[in-house]
C-alpha cells in the first residue's frame, strides 16, 4: 500500500472519520476511529499533511497533532463546501476537506493557542452574563410598568428601580409582586458580582500581555477590547494590512451596487460579518468612545463640556476603559474644541480602520 501524503480528520463527538490519499491523489485510507485511538493512530503515521474543518474544538486536535510531528491545516467550513460531491455525511466531508487542503490559493485557519482560548472564553462567558443581565433589567423594567412605575434609561434607571423592590415601605407594591421581583433583582445582583469577576480575570490577561497593553495604547481601546483582539486575531502579521484586518473582522464599506447584492438583498460582507460579531461589536463600542474623548479641547476642557471619564470608559459603567490621557492618532490635528483630520476621518469607521492600521504597523515593526 502507498504511503499516505494528506490525510484528512472529520472531527466528531465519538467516532472520527480519517480520509487519506498518496501523493498521486489515490485513495489510499478510509476509516473510522473513535476519540480514544485518535491520537495512537497518528502516533504511528509518518508526518503528513493533515487537514481539519476548522471549529472550536479543531484547535485543540490541530496542537495535539503537531506534537506529533504532523502538519496541521485549519480550512474554513465554507471552503470546504465547494468539494463536497455527493450527499453530506462523515465520509463525503471527509473527502471533500482532504481535496481542498491540497488547493495552493486556500486560506487557512491559524491554529488558537491554550492562552488565546482561555482569553476568548472570557470573554464569551462575559457576553453572555451581560445578555442575561440585560434581560434581567427587561423583566423589571416591564414589569414595574405594568404598574405604573418607570424608571430613566440606562444601568441608573435599573438601580432606581430595584431600590423600590428593596423598599418594604413602598406601598405601590403588593407584597406577592414584591417577593416576585426581588428574585429577579438578586439574579441581578448576581450576575452583577459574576460579572465583576471576570473583569478583575480579563485586566489579568491585559497586564500580563504585551500585545495587549501595546493595542490599549490606541484611542478609545481598553483592557476588554484589547484582550479579546489578541485572542481572537493572534498573529498579526498574518495580514498584510490594516484595510485586511478590517475586512476580516467585518468592518468593511456597505455593498450598494446590484451585482454586490445576493438573493437575499444582503450585503456580499454580510456572512463574514456576521461570524464575529462581538469583535466588530467592540470596536465599534470603543469608536464611540474615541470619538467622545476626541470631541473635547485637549487642554482646559470643563466638566460640562462632555466627552469625559465615563464617556471614555469602555463598556460604559464596568470601569475598564482607557483612563489615561488622550492620545491623537496619527494624522489628525485640533481644531477649535473639536479635532479635524487631514484626510477628512470620520467616526467611527475612518477610526477603525485607522486605528487598526496603526495596531498592524505596530505589530509588524515592533
Amino acid at each position: 500500500m502507498s504511503e499516505v501524503s494528506t490525510i484528512d480528520l472529520d472531527i466528531a463527538k465519538s467516532v472520527f472519520q480519517v480520509h487519506g490519499v498518496d501523493v498521486a491523489g489515490a485513495v489510499v485510507v478510509r476509516k473510522r476511529i473513535s476519540r480514544a485511538k485518535v491520537l495512537e493512530y497518528f502516533g504511528e503515521l509518518p508526518p503528513c499533511m493533515v487537514g481539519i474543518e476548522a471549529c472550536p474544538s479543531a484547535h485543540h486536535w490541530g496542537r495535539e497533532l503537531q506534537a506529533l510531528g504532523h502538519t496541521v491545516k485549519l480550512i474554513p467550513p465554507s471552503y470546504v463546501k465547494a468539494y463536497l460531491k455527493r450527499s453530506k455525511n462523515d465520509a463525503n466531508d471527509a473527502a471533500a476537506i482532504c481535496e481542498a487542503v491540497t488547493r495552493p490559493s486556500l486560506r487557512f485557519v491559524p491554529i488558537k493557542t491554550k492562552e488565546q482560548q482561555t482569553a476568548l472564553m472570557l470573554h464569551r462567558t462575559r457576553q453572555l452574563l451581560v445578555r442575561q443581565r440585560t434581560m434581567l433589567s427587561n423583566a423589571l423594567r416591564g414589569h414595574l410598568a405594568e404598574l405604573g412605575i418607570v424608571s430613566a434609561k440606562g444601568r441608573n434607571g435599573t438601580e432606581e428601580l430595584l431600590r423600590i423592590v428593596a423598599d418594604s415601605a413602598d406601598s405601590r407594591l403588593s407584597t406577592a409582586v414584591r417577593g416576585s421581583l426581588d428574585v429577579l433583582a438578586q439574579q441581578y445582583g448576581t450576575i452583577g458580582t459574576e460579572i465583576a469577576s471576570i473583569d478583575k480575570g480579563i485586566m489579568a490577561l491585559h497586564r500580563g500581555c504585551e500585545a495587549s497593553r501595546r493595542l490599549s495604547e490606541i484611542p478609545g481601546i481598553g483592557p476588554i477590547g484589547a484582550t479579546a483582539s489578541v485572542a481572537e486575531i493572534g498573529d498579526w502579521k498574518t495580514f498584510s494590512s490594516g484595510r485586511s484586518l478590517a475586512a476580516w473582522i467585518g468592518l468593511v464599506p456597505k455593498q450598494h451596487s446590484p451585482a454586490a447584492r445576493t438573493g437575499s438583498g444582503q450585503s456580499i460582507f454580510a456572512v463574514a460579518a456576521r461570524r464575529r460579531r462581538n469583535g466588530r461589536h467592540l470596536l465599534r463600542t470603543q469608536a464611540r468612545n474615541a470619538e467622545a474623548s476626541l470631541a473635547r479641547p485637549i487642554n482646559g476642557a470643563s466638566a460640562n463640556q462632555g466627552g469625559g471619564r465615563h464617556a471614555r470608559q469602555q463598556d460604559r459603567a464596568d470601569g475598564l476603559g482607557h483612563h489615561g490621557p488622550r492620545r491623537e492618532i496619527q494624522g489628525a490635528e485640533t481644531s477649535g474644541s473639536r479635532l479635524t483630520f487631514e484626510s477628512g476621518m470620520g467616526f467611527p469607521s475612518d477610526w477603525m480602520h485607522a486605528s487598526l492600521a496603526h495596531a498592524n504597523r505596530n505589530f509588524h515593526h515592533p
